[in-house]
Order: C-alpha cells, then sequence, then structure tokens
C-alpha cells in the first residue's frame, strides 16, 4: 500500500517503477481518483460551515421578530442537511474507490532488480556445493521412484482421503519429514536469534489484506464456511504480530520462526508438478520473518538468506540462489533472492526458499508503526520474510540427493540425532 501523497510528490518515478515490472496503471490515474476524493470533501466542509453559520442566523432572525427570514433560514439548513448526508456516504464511496485502486498495486522494485518478465530473466547469484555422484550405472531416481520411499509416500490412500495434491506419510518418511522440521526450528532458534512462534492456522480477512494475499489473491486460498482463512505461509500472522502496533526502537530487530503447515489451492497450477509431493495443497514450512528500522532491512535481507542457505548447507545439499528479476517478484517485495536445490531425479533446480525485503509496502497496510529514541515522530517499520526452509521440498532433495542404489536413503548426519540414530531408511 502506497501513500498518497509520495505518488503525487513522486509521480514520474512511481510510473517508471511501475512499469518496470509491466503494470499498467499510473500515478495520473491514482491522482485523479484522490481529486475527486479532495474536491467532494471541501464541499461537504463548505456546507457543514454554512450550516452553522445559518444556524446563528436563524437566532438573530427570530429575535429580530423576522419570521419569513427566519424560516428561510431553516428552509436552507434541511437542505443543506440533506445534502451533508448524501454526501457523506458519497465520500465513503469515493474513498473506497481510492483505497481499491491502491491495495491491488504491487511493491516498487529497488533499483538493483533486474529486469525481466519471468524466471527465466532471473540472475544467478551464487552456485554452493557441487551436484552429488552416485555409485550406479542408472539415472538417478525422482523421490516418488524410490523403492525405500516408496512404502512411506502413500499418494493412493491420500487421493481417497482428500483427492489430488495430498500425500500421506508413514513410517520412517513421515519420521525423517519431522525430523527435518525440528532441525530446522532449532537452527534458527538456538543459532540464529529468532524467537519460536506457534501461530494460529486460521486468520481473519483482514491479516491477510495486511500482507498483500487479498484481495488480489483469493483464489489461492483456501477460506472457511466462517470468516476465517486457512494461511497460506506463516509469513501471514507472523507479520501481523505487528499490526496496529507502535513498537519501541529497541525492540527492533523482531526476528520470529514458525514451523506450521500450510494451505495454498495452487489455482494457477494446473497441470503443473502432479507427480509427486513437489506442489501440494498441504505442505510444512519453517518461516522467518523479521521487523526492522528501515535503515537495516537491506542488511537484514542478506543475513536472513544467510540463515536459510545455512539449513541446505548442514543437509550437504548443493544450491544455487537466483536475484528475482521484476516480472517474477511476488506482488510485496521490493527484492527477493530464490534457493533453488539440486533434484537430481528431476535434473534440475528447484526453488527451496524465496526471502524477500518488503519495505513499508506491508507496515502501511496494517498500521505497523516504530517510536524512533528521541523523536516525537513515529515511522512504519520494514518488514521481511522468508522460507527457511520448506519442509517437503527439503525432504525431497534429501531422498533424492541420498538415495542408493538399492533405493535405500542415507540420513543426513545432521538429522540422525532426531531419528534415534538411524543411518539408512529402506
Amino acid at each position: 500500500m502506497f501513500d498518497i501523497k509520495w505518488i503525487r510528490d513522486n509521480s514520474e518515478a512511481f510510473d517508471k517503477a511501475l512499469a518496470r515490472r509491466g503494470y499498467k496503471t499510473s500515478a495520473e490515474n491514482l491522482i485523479a481518483l484522490d481529486d475527486a476524493r479532495r474536491s467532494h470533501v471541501t464541499k461537504l466542509q463548505e456546507a457543514q460551515e454554512r450550516r452553522n453559520a445559518a444556524s446563528k442566523e436563524i437566532g438573530k432572525a427570530m429575535a429580530a421578530k423576522d419570521e419569513a427570514k427566519a424560516q428561510a433560514l431553516k428552509d436552507e439548513v434541511a437542505g443543506i442537511k440533506s445534502f451533508i448526508q448524501d454526501g457523506e456516504a458519497t465520500e465513503r464511496e469515493l474513498n473506497a474507490a481510492l483505497e481499491d485502486a491502491m491495495a491491488v498495486i504491487p511493491n516498487l522494485p529497488l533499483e538493483d532488480v533486474p529486469q525481466g518478465e519471468d524466471e527465466a530473466d532471473n540472475v544467478e547469484l551464487r552456485i554452493v556445493g557441487e551436484k552429488p555422484t552416485f555409485q550406479f550405472n542408472h539415472p538417478p531416481k525422482e523421490h516418488f521412484e524410490l523403492e525405500g520411499a516408496e512404502s512411506g509416500l502413500d499418494f493412493t490412500t491420500a487421493a481417497k482421503l482428500s483427492g489430488s495434491r495430498f500425500v500421506l506419510l508413514k513410517g520412517q518418511i513421515a519420521r525423517l519429514e519431522r525430523a527435518i522440521g525440528q532441525f530446522m526450528i532449532d537452527l534458527h532458534t538456538q543459532e540464529h536469534g529468532y524467537m519460536e512462534v506457534s501461530p494460529p492456522l486460521l486468520v481473519h480477512d483482514t491479516a491477510l489484506f495486511g500482507t498483500g494475499q487479498l484481495p488480489k489473491f483469493e483464489e489461492d486460498l483456501f477460506k472457511t464456511n466462517g470468516d476465517h482463512y486457512l494461511i497460506p505461509t506463516a509469513e501471514v500472522p507472523l507479520t501481523n504480530m505487528a499490526a496496529g502496533e507502535i513498537l519501541p526502537e529497541e525492540a527492533l530487530p523482531m526476528r520470529v520462526t514458525a514451523l506450521t503447515y500450510c494451505f495454498r489451492s495452487e489455482a494457477g497450477s494446473a497441470g503443473r508438478d502432479t507427480r509427486g509431493m513437489l506442489r501440494q495443497h498441504q505442505f510444512m514450512k519453517c518461516e522467518l520473518v523479521s521487523v526492522t528500522k528501515p535503515d537495516d532491512s537491506l542488511d537484514e535481507l542478506e543475513r536472513m538468506l544467510g540463515c536459510a542457505e545455512t539449513v541446505l548447507k548442514k543437509l550437504g545439499l548443493h544450491y544455487r540462489v537466483m536475484t528475482l528479476c521484476t516480472g517474477d517478484m511476488g506482488f510485496g517485495a521490493r527484492k527477493t533472492y530464490d534457493i533453488e536445490v539440486w533434484l537430481p531425479g528431476q535434473d534440475t533446480y528447484r526453488e527451496i526458499s524465496s526471502c524477500s525485503v518488503c519495505g513499508d509496502f506491508q507496515a502501511r497496510r496494517m498500521n505497523a508503526r516504530y517510536r524512533p529514541e528521541g523523536s516525537k515522530q513515529l515511522g512504519h517499520v520494514h518488514t521481511l520474510n522468508g522460507s527457511g526452509v520448506a519442509v517437503g521440498r527439503a525432504l525431497i532433495a534429501v531422498l533424492e540427493n541420498y538415495q542408493n542404489a538399492d533405493g535405500s536413503i542415507t540420513v543426513p548426519d545432521v538429522l540422525r540425532p532426531y531419528m534415534n540414530g538411524l543411518e539408512t531408511i529402506g
């Protein structure tokens, strides 16, 4: 969400930045809506001033026993009152029109974000580690083809229970998923300084508006029969912890993490990744959220990226870091790094984490502010979010990268304490 005053003062820069994202709305359109609203508010104020003045004149006319003038003034006041009542409804409509137009405009990219239309234009920042080599002659298998994992990945029963894009994990595979999640949350709380939070998985629409999922992306969400939505990511409840708050400067940065299930309709993914568990309606993710002072947010983005990378380094997984181009960034982001893990079964890299800085975009939508030390002026905080990382995709990566000739899976060293010392699955 943007400040219309800032748009008025920086209309050329606003249009230029939006054009980089391929967005059509211009500052001129928004200013026109604001002009209509301002003009109407001025008329209402003038009408209220005239009503107050006429009310005083009625008293004077009555005192002078000028009944004709008094009656004329009363008729005028009645007309003004009717105009004000109708005008207040119009004012609400004009306010809503401007707010609705502003609510669907994406965040403005930072100047160093690469220009591009889609993922093909993303820029490789670095590659970490090497692709694994295998002691067998056949091509590496995908996770759902591995004999050692087959009994633990039950897509048939899941489809019977819930339909497509669900999986039922069993036995040591279920335990391995739990181990990966516990390893991540322990790493981020014990080594990276995040506070663990166990948030609600159901939220109101105001929380989703605050982080930018609503109103534009409602089709991607699961809504209950009441007024709740299932969270698509723990970013929603974690970031909204600051909603409506005025945080003291010494409370920043606020760093929180949560290991939760997430729920997405995958409305725009028909036909994509239908085999296996790469793209699911329900999945587990370890989320990282930071709330910072404006001057600290870019450094915090690099720190958050490092925290997410540490997960893959400790798991011994080969990956690359990509800087997303303007056309591939999320709605609320100003800059985003994707971590893409190597999946030998697919012979390609797949995204396992996104780390984004949002500036004050979300903070304005949720009215999250802070009080700078020694200042009477309040400022909006900056927010950041990142996957630290997606547990389901990390599970896929472990299964495929640690597969053996007989289809069994070697358990990475860092996970063995969470698996009661188990070294091999299958």
